[in-house]
């Protein structure tokens, strides 16, 4: 392992889904959880890194004390919700020490002080004497303390002695594998040390890998890592695309996450395979924009696309519907994409000065290739584009929503180009020449990297995540093997510290 020089530790704030994971895991289904919530702040392509660099405003932080609230009402007022809470039947004191120290330990992901205790013992007694009449008023004062508190809200992680231990540790493996809090049975573990232990450790990961919350886990970092957030927020003009409908983005985020689940966990195939592909999964609207039979009348289920040049995540409309403007496709966004997010190449940004659109077609410039052409001829615009623009000419028979196509108004499309040197012929050319590319492996190991620590990578880090690349290579491009291997690896449970060291 190359020596790891690692960034300062940072509190990291609970993204919206893994609070929203961590509600659910604590209180149960049948909520009616908060939506007006502080949104997430992206940086460097990722929600994670954003919570790490980031600070709660004071509107936030009076979002998330109305949300604590909210929640704690409806438990203390739905019979089964409260039974499944609170660990008694009266809501006596004694009740209330042990519900704070039990479900106060999964709710900050460690062991509350005696101290900590005495003040939420407080918060109730004074409520009692306050509200005689409402004997679960302390309780619901309770737990509403418990889910607005920084240590709720926030992930406490800043190491100890330069190494992350015990609970915290616990939390960063949960949350990186499950999306959510750790389980009793890592608390449990973590505070009886096991955690430093090599093997415990790796016990306890595969433990996790093999819990359903996996599944979860790997779709909140694929859904980050390819953007599918956006698809919340998609819109086309329908007057153009009349397969468009409001609830496009939905099935095409969960098209790309059943497709990922599948590969990784039924198959245990080869991530370079999600770029080359035949096998997806579909709603009757999915299907009809890709022109196959439904496989099930209501829902997703199993589809095998015909041979042609759809295929993998490049065939998705969760990429090329994202990657389009709303009322054509974009081969600069599309391009974009596959060099910085899957490629980790840096682009340089344009002059303050140029315009970037592409021109308007003509009877000259029919195809988008052509409009293109046109554009490059321009010195300040053809440095960046010539890196993006040829990768996005090779998707341009999918259009703006995904519908294949072979023409642009009456004029033939020509998908053909290369990559770094290498020719394709067509979209699914391009797959399997992306499938091929060198920096593939080492670019999701990088970001899988960063959303794991929570800060952009230093230096040592970057290398490392080569090293990890190196290693899946070896294990047929497995993505729950890297996943185990980051969570294993030293570099994920070191603070601030340098250490070397062998595999």
């Amino acid at each position: 392992m190359p020596s790891i020089s690692p960034a300062e530790a940072t509190l990291r704030r609970l993204t919206e889904a893994e609070y929203l994971n961590t509600l659910g895991d604590l209180l149960g289904d049948g909520l009616l959880l908060p939506t007006a919530l502080e949104p997430d702040v992206e940086i460097e392509g990722l929600l994670h890194v954003g919570a790490g660099q980031t600070a709660l405003s004071p509107r936030g932080i009076e979002q998330y004390e109305d949300a604590a609230f909210l929640l704690a009402e409806q438990v203390v007022a739905d019979p089964a919700l409260r039974a499944r809470v609170f660990p008694c039947d009266a809501p006596d004191p004694g009740c209330t020490e042990a519900f704070a120290r039990t479900f106060g330990r999964l709710a900050w992901r460690r062991s509350l002080t005696p101290g900590e205790l005495e003040q939420l013992e407080a918060i109730a007694s004074e409520a009692r004497a306050v509200l005689p009449g409402e004997p679960w008023a302390g309780h619901e004062l309770v737990l509403a303390a418990l889910l607005q508190s920084p240590h709720f809200l926030y992930r406490i992680e800043l190491g100890a002695g330069g190494r992350f231990v015990g609970t915290e540790l616990a939390s960063r493996l949960s949350y990186l594998l499950w999306a959510g809090p750790p389980d009793e049975a890592l608390l449990d573990a973590a505070e009886a040390g096991a955690l430093e232990e090599a093997a415990a450790l790796r016990e306890q990961v595969q433990r996790m890998i093999a819990d359903q919350r996996a599944r979860r886990g790997l779709r909140a970092f694929f859904s980050e890592l390819l953007g599918l957030h956006e698809l919340d927020t998609l819109t086309k003009d329908p007057a153009i695309f009349v397969h468009y409908s409001d609830t496009l983005g939905a099935s095409a985020r969960e098209e790309t996450l059943r497709t990922v689940e599948h590969l990784a966990f039924e198959q245990a195939g080869d991530y370079r395979d999600l770029l080359v592909t035949h096998t997806t999964f579909v709603d009757r609207q999915l299907a009809a924009i890709y022109e196959v039979p439904a496989p099930t009348l209501e829902g997703f289920g199993e589809v095998l696309l015909p041979p042609g040049p759809r295929a993998g995540l490049l065939g998705q409309v969760s990429f090329l519907a994202r990657l389009a403007h709303p009322v054509s496709t974009s081969v600069t966004r599309r391009g974009e994409f596959v060099r910085q997010t899957l490629l980790c190449h840096e682009i340089p940004p344009p002059p303050a000065d140029v315009d970037t659109s592409i021109p308007e077609a003509s009877s000259d410039a029919q195809t988008m290739r052509d409009r293109v052409a046109i554009h490059l001829e321009d010195p300040a615009c053809a440095g960046c584009h010539q890196i993006t623009d040829p990768i996005g000419l090779g998707l341009e028979q999918f259009d703006g929503i995904g519908r294949f196509r072979t023409e642009e108004g009456t004029a033939p499309i020509d998908p053909g180009g290369d990559l770094d040197g290498v020719p394709f012929s067509d979209a699914l050319g391009l797959g399997f020449v992306l499938r091929g590319h060198p920096d593939l492996p080492a670019c999701l190991a990088q970001t899988w990297l960063a959303w794991a620590v929570g800060h952009p990578l230093t230096p040592s880090e970057g290398q490392l995540a080569g090293w990890h690349a190196d290693g899946m290579a070896l294990q047929g491009h497995q993505l729950l093997w890297l996943l185990e291997d980051l969570a294993t690896s030293d570099a994920f449970r070191i603070a601030g510290s340098t250490l070397g060291g062998g595999r």
